[in-house]
This record gives C-alpha cells, sequence and structure tokens, in this order.
C-alpha cells in the first residue's frame, strides 16, 4: 500500500510534467483544465496520504496497547500469586495463633485457684494473644480486599485483551482474505493470458499485489506509443477479468531503457514515451471493459528511473522497455476496523 501511494505521487509528478511540456502547444482553455485536474490529483494523493498515515499510526498504537496490557496481565497474575501466598501463610499463622490462645484459655482455667500474681499475669498474656489475634485478622480483611482488588482489575484487563485479540484476530484474517483475492485473480489472469505468458508477458504476485509485466516487443514498435494488434488482445483478455472484479485498483506504468530520446515532435523524450504508452494501454483497457469505473485505474509514465537491470547491455534495456500493470485488492474493510478502534 505505501508503494502504491509513493507511485501515485510520482504518477501526478509526472503527469504535471507531461502537462507543463504540452503547455505552450495547447490553447489557455485546455491549460486551466489541467491545472485543475493537476489540482484535483495533487488533494487526491494528500488525502490520501494522510489516510495512510492515521491508519497506520492507528494500527501501531493498537499493537502498542495490546503489548502492554499483556505485559500488565502477566504483572497481576504474578502479584496475585504472591499476595495468595502470603495470604495461606497469614492463615496459617493465624491458625496456630487460635490454637494458642486456646491452650491458655485452658491453662487459665487449670490455675484459676492460683494466686493473683498469676492470673494477672495470665490475663495479660491473653490480652496480649488477643491483641495479636485482632492485628492479624485485620492483616488477612486488607490482603483479602486487596486480592479483590487484583481480582476485579484482572478480570476487566482480560475481557479488554480479549477484544484487542478479536481486532487483531479480524485484521489478520481480512489481510489473509487479501492475500488469498490475489492469488485467485492471479490465476484467473493466468487462465486469461495463458497464450501470451513467457511471450512478452509475465504475471507475478508479491506485497499482496499482482504485477502483469508486458514487453515492449509486445505492445509496441521501437519509439512508438500505438498499441500492436497482438498486444490489444492480450489488453482485451486482460479487461474482462478486469470487469469481473470490481474491488481492484490499477495502475499501468510505462518503462523505458536509458538510451535517450531528442524528439521534435510529440514525443521529446523517455517520459513523454512512458507516460503516452501508459495511457494507450489505459483507454484500450477501457474500451474493452466499458463496465470499468475510470476511477480505478491511473496511468503514470517512469521512464528510464525504475529499471529492472541497471546494465548498460542490449539484453538488459531490452527488459527495462515495459509496460507494468499493478493490481491492488482495496482495503476497505480493513480501515473500517482501523477506524473503530
Amino acid at each position: 500500500m505505501f508503494t502504491n501511494f509513493f507511485m501515485m505521487k510520482k504518477a501526478i509528478s509526472l503527469l504535471c510534467i507531461g502537462t507543463f511540456v504540452l503547455v505552450s502547444c495547447v490553447p489557455q482553455r485546455k491549460l486551466e483544465e489541467c491545472q485543475a485536474k493537476q489540482k484535483a490529483c495533487e488533494d487526491e494523493l494528500s488525502s490520501l496520504k494522510n489516510t495512510n498515515q492515521t491508519n497506520e499510526a492507528k494500527l501501531k498504537d493498537l499493537n502498542e496497547q495490546l503489548t502492554n496490557t499483556t505485559k500488565e496481565v502477566e504483572g497481576l497474575r504474578k502479584d496475585t500469586n504472591v499476595m495468595g501466598t502470603n495470604y495461606r501463610i497469614l492463615t496459617v499463622k493465624y491458625d496456630k495463633l487460635n490454637q494458642l490462645n486456646d491452650e491458655l484459655m485452658d491453662k487459665m482455667n487449670k490455675q484459676l485457684s492460683s494466686s493473683e500474681k498469676d492470673n494477672a499475669k495470665l490475663s495479660g498474656d491473653l490480652q496480649s494473644t488477643q491483641t495479636q489475634l485482632l492485628k492479624k485478622q485485620d492483616e488477612l480483611n486488607t490482603l483479602s480486599a486487596q486480592l479483590n482488588r487484583q481480582k476485579n482489575s484482572l478480570d476487566s484487563l482480560s475481557a479488554q485483551l480479549q477484544l484487542r485479540e478479536k481486532r487483531v484476530n479480524d485484521l489478520e484474517s481480512i489481510l489473509k482474505q487479501k492475500d488469498q483475492a490475489a492469488a485467485d485473480l492471479k490465476k484467473k489472469l493466468s487462465d486469461a493470458l495463458y497464450n501470451f505468458e513467457n511471450k512478452g508477458l509475465t504475471i507475478t504476485q508479491k506485497n499482496g499485489k499482482i504485477y502483469v509485466s508486458m514487453d515492449e516487443s509486445l505492445l509496441f514498435a521501437s519509439g512508438k506509443t500505438e498499441v500492436q494488434a497482438k498486444g490489444v488482445e492480450a489488453l482485451k483478455n486482460l479487461a474482462k477479468v478486469l470487469e469481473q472484479n470490481t474491488d481492484i485498483n490499477i495502475m499501468v506504468e510505462g518503462h523505458t531503457d536509458d538510451v535517450p530520446m531528442h524528439g521534435s515532435g510529440e514525443i521529446k523524450d523517455n517520459w513523454d514515451l512512458s507516460v503516452m504508452r501508459a495511457t494507450s494501454v489505459t483507454k484500450i483497457i477501457l474500451q474493452n471493459g466499458p463496465s470499468i469505473v475510470p476511477q480505478r485505474i491511473t496511468a503514470a509514465g517512469h521512464g528510464q528511473y525504475f529499471p529492472l537491470d541497471p546494465a548498460k547491455t542490449p539484453e538488459a534495456r531490452k527488459k527495462n522497455r515495459r509496460t507494468e500493470i499493478i493490481l491492488t485488492p482495496k482495503l476497505d474493510e480493513l480501515l473500517k476496523i482501523l477506524d473503530t478502534n
């Protein structure tokens, strides 16, 4: 998703440059229309970027809260075990004091006939023992209240932890569904484009996205922007699949090699060539997929600046002259869950 935003930003920048290059040869009204479209694209990019940053921050906070809550629950469990042990020790001492009290009472009963001095001593011992018993009872009551508070806190934290675990599980489930949707889409594309795979066309799945890469030899003549017949056929098959999968965003990227162009006509450099090729492919997809909403698709040109192979050999340059169609499942459900948090 982050790569997609970056690519969108690049696409808008490239579109702006292309517009600037062409502005000298178009009427003022078209210039103003292009500027308005540029402004709309920049606003949309800014909004998407802000939304993406907000969602990333929310997801990060949720994971940090889950980690902190887990640590708190573990600490409470340890504290509860220690306090339970102290409670049992105090209970044993309390029982022993009760036993001692019984023994003293028995001795006192046996020595009632003894001297007042002995009775006074026994009375003092009994009073001391009773004071100790009352003190231990108070300690037991205090410890019992603390244990109850700790238990209530532990129950509350456990409930929060379960709720957060459920949200994390929901997020993981949606991400798995998106990965599965991407895998299913890749299979559909492979079936639809079977006759073109390894003949100038490859289909790969990476980071939850599907990349359909088409060599220049499949789509264009050298230095041209008009799609050849065999390329049109492949794009028609692709458009049929995209019509059936409405929850997919489409990015069409044009790439050239590093051999500079110095044209004087419509195509002046590699920027123009890559943008115009991406636009040509985009138009063919929309023409052959009438139900595809235009807002789903973005055309961009990268010139020679994203090579597959940086070598300066004919083979490397051939690899780099390509058009990539990047298909990304929408993340609406994931964004909804993040918003609820």
